[in-house]
């Protein structure tokens, strides 16, 4: 069976699944793979890039923001901006008397970018970062990670339907094969991009 939509997704789980009373949830399960995936793959395709003038204390995050990879200041010379916590944040401004400058550093509040020095005119600014896979609907009907890797896709929704199927034997043969389907994919944006497999860079969290 063919796995190139979100309905030919729908149809092959509900094959696999061979459950009635779990049809009708299968676009949620979809969706909660989804978020398990954003969670956890990090893919070369997952990168965009963003650039804004930053000109004040505070800037929001894109709406499909998930990690940095890269943020710089680039006006005049390229200066990487470094991620700090809110009580480093506090104690350099205690220290400097929240002092405005060219932007050295910055933090997260809520859903927005803090910098640190409050920005003192307009600067250039890239940011580099990991964005969220565009969710699959009945509008949007497939996507990279669907063409690139279906099995993803169909193993960790048929694993998120434990819920339903109890102490079902094939939930554990549906882990397995999602969990080496999403390393595989890992592995395979690794040789693409460092040239080995099994060759990872440790990217910061933030």
């Amino acid at each position: 069976m063919a796995i190139s939509t979100y309905a030919e997704l729908q149809d092959a789980v509900a094959v696999w699944l061979n459950r009635p009373d779990v049809d009708q949830s299968v676009g949620t399960l979809i969706s909660l793979t989804e978020a398990d995936i954003n969670r956890r793959l990090r893919h070369y395709k997952m990168t965009k890039r963003s650039v804004a003038e930053v000109d004040s204390q505070f800037s929001a995050t894109p709406s499909d923001y998930l990690q940095t990879i890269r943020f710089s200041i680039t006006s005049g010379s390229t200066n990487a901006l470094d991620v700090i916590s809110q009580n480093e944040l506090l104690d350099r401004k205690s220290l400097s008397a929240n002092t405005a400058g060219t932007p050295k550093f910055y933090a997260f509040t809520g859903e927005q970018f803090e910098f640190y020095p409050v920005p003192d005119d307009t600067y250039n600014a890239e940011l580099v970062y990991y964005a969220e896979i565009e969710a699959l609907s009945d509008q949007n009907t497939s996507n990279w990670l669907l063409s690139d890797a279906p099995d993803v896709y169909l193993y960790g929704t048929l694993a998120q339907s434990a819920p339903f199927l109890g102490d079902d034997a094939r939930l554990s043969v549906w882990n397995s094969l999602y969990e080496k389907a999403l390393s595989g994919l890992n592995n395979a944006s690794d040789a693409a991009r460092f040239g080995g497999v099994g060759l990872r860079l440790n990217i910061r969290s933030y």
